[in-house]
């Protein structure tokens, strides 16, 4: 048994270096979290929608500007000669030019539209964060569950190796079915773990794939190209770097003040004048009989005035106004709301990551600990253990620590997935996850 158990060591490293030797070979072909984070930016419809946002909220500013640029319009009216008495006006073509030249609602309205804008791209950081939250979340697991399939190969091949000591040790009557039927559970639910395994691994390339435009089976993590996540513990408070730095709450801010300032806008519309400038030139026709009921008629006609309104009641105005003090005191609501949320994830995050520390730390001990027992097993079964008293070890002993070893490892890493998760979370909540993300390129 003790030869048997050599060969299957011989050959898991033969299966280790062959691996190695993929692996080597593929490595050109990994793909850092940098890169799939900028193509995931670059390929999200979310953050394309947002984009175009932005384009609009400019787009409005400009209008507001241009509000008193004149304008200038070109049109024709050109008819038969009238019979008797002319009807209309015998014009061959109108130039005509309009603008604003001063309203006490513009300024508001122009202040409106640049927070709309500042809002606009803000709500473009906070949806680059989501994505690159979600797109790192993925790629950190694919690398994890790569990670865990190692493990579970070398599991499934301890556990293969136990069932066939098992079957040996029950044909010499020195175990009983009951021992060989655990090893065979062992090894089903070693299957079965590998297959849920392989399932995410498969869920997280598809997920990463639709992020980032890429065929699935392209996604080859580098782990060295996930940085070190930053110790949160150290520092002050992260309340006021929450409301600092979170673009998700600032553009929140933002719009509320847009809103706010449409409300000013809108409530001036009434009791105020309005002063707008026109002018027009018109070329009319020498066909027309209007020489013969005008007395000094001229062909070439041009005038320019100065319009001053003055709105002294407007019931539609007035509601208006009433409806946008409803609409700005609603987005003011929903600023400090989407604040306050944040603040409490913050601080729930923040106390769950020292009990996430603190799994990790103990994961890892337990780790060493099934190390240790392996490696005190490996060296009683070729050195002995010395004494007369205990029951010696066998190669079945060897084959349940190297299981209990790699059970323990694929803990650890699954501790260490929840525990960077929760750390991506938090700093997608301060608004540093896209700065965490670019230290892997420095």
């Amino acid at each position: 048994m003790a030869a048997m158990s050599l060969r299957k060591h011989l050959g898991y490293g033969l299966w280790t270096g062959a691996i190695a030797l993929l692996a080597a070979s593929s490595a050109s072909a990994q793909i850092s979290l940098s890169s799939t984070v900028g193509l995931a930016l670059q390929n999200s419809t979310s953050v394309k929608l947002a984009a175009v946002d932005v384009q609009r909220a400019v787009a409005s500013l400009a209008e507001t500007k241009d509000a008193y640029i004149p304008n200038f319009v070109v049109g024709a009216n050109p008819g038969p000669p009238s019979i008797g008495y002319p009807l209309g006006e015998p014009s061959i073509f109108t130039v005509q030019s309009q603008s604003l030249v001063y309203s006490y609602s513009q300024p508001d309205y122009m202040r409106a539209a640049r927070a709309a804008v500042k809002s606009a791209q803000l709500k473009l950081k906070d949806d680059k964060d989501q994505v690159a939250l979600d797109c790192s979340v993925a790629y950190i697991q694919l690398n994890t569950d790569l990670r865990q399939l190692t493990s579970l190969d070398q599991e499934k091949a301890d556990a293969d190796a136990l069932v066939s000591i098992e079957q040996q040790r029950l044909a010499a009557g020195v175990d009983s079915r009951m021992d060989l039927t655990r090893a065979e559970i062992t090894s089903a639910q070693i299957d079965i773990k590998r297959l849920h395994t392989q399932d995410d691994a498969a869920e997280q390339r598809q997920k990463l794939s639709h992020l980032t435009g890429l065929p699935p089976a392209s996604f080859i993590p580098d782990p060295k190209s996930i940085p070190p996540a930053p110790d949160f513990a150290s520092g002050g408070s992260l309340t006021d770097q929450t409301v600092d730095s979170n673009a998700g709450i600032q553009a929140a801010y933002a719009n509320a003040k847009s809103k706010l300032e449409l409300y000013f806008g809108d409530k001036k519309q009434n009791y105020r004048p309005l002063f707008a400038f026109g002018a027009e030139y018109s070329r009319f026709a020498s066909f027309e009989n209007y020489s013969t009921y005008y007395k000094n008629f001229s062909n070439n006609n041009f005038g320019a005035a100065v319009q001053i309104t003055f709105p002294l009641f407007d019931a539609t105005r007035r509601a208006k106004a009433r409806e946008s003090a409803a609409i700005a005191q609603h987005a003011q609501i929903e600023a400090n709301q989407a604040r306050y949320q944040t603040i409490e994830q913050v601080g729930s995050l923040r106390h769950n990551l020292a009990e996430l520390k603190a799994r990790q730390h103990l994961a890892q001990l337990q780790v060493d600990l099934a190390q240790e027992q392996l490696q005190a097993v490996q060296s009683e079964l070729a050195n002995g253990s010395g004494s007369l008293v205990s029951t010696p070890v066998t190669p079945k002993d060897e084959e349940l620590a190297a299981i209990q070893a790699q059970e323990r490892q694929q803990d650890a890493l699954s501790a260490g997935m929840s525990l960077i998760s929760a750390e991506l979370s938090l700093m997608r909540s301060i608004g540093t996850i896209q700065d965490w993300i670019n230290l892997s390129i420095k």
